[in-house]
């Protein structure tokens, strides 16, 4: 049965792969991006299922008015891929209010806007799957990512309570949660930085030693992943796409848990 899939951030890395395998396949798409030209050769390709349609996610009106077009366009919408967003290098110290409202509000406000644009469309329909990306650094942390860490941890909490909330509606909610993977993530466009403060110098040149060593995944591998995804009744909540993530959470749960019980007397007895 044909799909119509509504996803930002479609112009490159995870979210263009996924847009052409939903096309190719014989889905509808709605690709919403702030540079539609990106896509032209796709859209001449596919000219009655792709719709692009020009969308900053910050702009709260204009996501409420793109999801009403799309639903005018295709009369109904299956699937929200969340997926824009940017990464942040910079230590805690080194961030100025602008850094942390930009992230926040692609990676934050961003997600929200699309999701309560859209809630009121599946809740009529009774059926819809909202997916959200997270990342691995939403369940981790790495020094000189905690900005983009806050706002993931941030999309984590929102979305898991989302999916309580909308379950009696036929509303699936996934939280998508992807290690390192060869996209353009370390690109000029898809990453902000910080001003550098010297001290944290010796952290940066451990950061970036460390990110070069790492075994990165190939983002078209993803593609099968979420096309199944989709298609299944059952959706998990949350999704690991790659084989470095899991080992990685496994290890820093244990770690929380063995945290945890130490205090667990300090704990208890705080209870009075």
């Amino acid at each position: 049965m044909t799909k119509t899939i509504f996803i930002t951030g479609a112009s490159r890395g995870f979210g263009r792969i996924w847009t052409e395998a939903f096309l190719q396949r014989g889905d509808n798409v709605v690709a919403a991006v702030r540079k539609p030209e990106t896509l032209t050769e796709l859209s001449e390709a596919f000219p009655s299922s792709l719709l692009v349609l020009k969308l900053d996610v910050t702009d709260k009106k204009a996501t409420f008015e793109a999801v009403d077009a799309a639903k005018t366009h295709f009369g109904r919408i299956d699937v929200l891929i969340n997926n824009a967003g940017f990464g942040h290098i910079g230590a805690v110290e080194e961030l100025n209010e602008q850094d942390v409202r930009s992230q926040f509000e692609t990676n934050v406000f961003g997600s929200i806007w699309t999701i309560q644009a859209v809630l009121p469309v599946m809740r009529k329909q009774n059926s819809g799957h909202i997916i959200q990306l997270s990342s691995a650094l939403g369940l981790n942390t790495v020094s000189l990512m905690g900005l983009y860490s806050a706002s993931k941890f941030a999309v984590e909490g929102l979305t898991e309570t989302l999916a309580g909330e909308v379950s009696g509606f036929g509303i699936k909610v996934t939280i998508l949660e992807p290690g390192g993977f060869s996209t353009d993530f370390f690109g000029t466009n898809s990453l902000a930085l910080s001003e550098s403060v010297p001290a944290y110098d010796g952290v940066r040149k451990a950061f970036y030693e460390h990110a070069e060593g790492q075994d990165s995944g190939d983002p078209a591998a993803t593609a099968e992943a979420i096309l199944s995804l989709v298609d299944s009744e059952n959706p998990p909540l949350r999704l690991i796409l790659g084989k470095t993530t899991y080992p990685w959470v496994k290890y820093t749960y244990e770690e929380r848990l063995k945290t945890w019980e130490t205090w667990l007397d300090v704990s208890v007895a705080a209870h009075g």
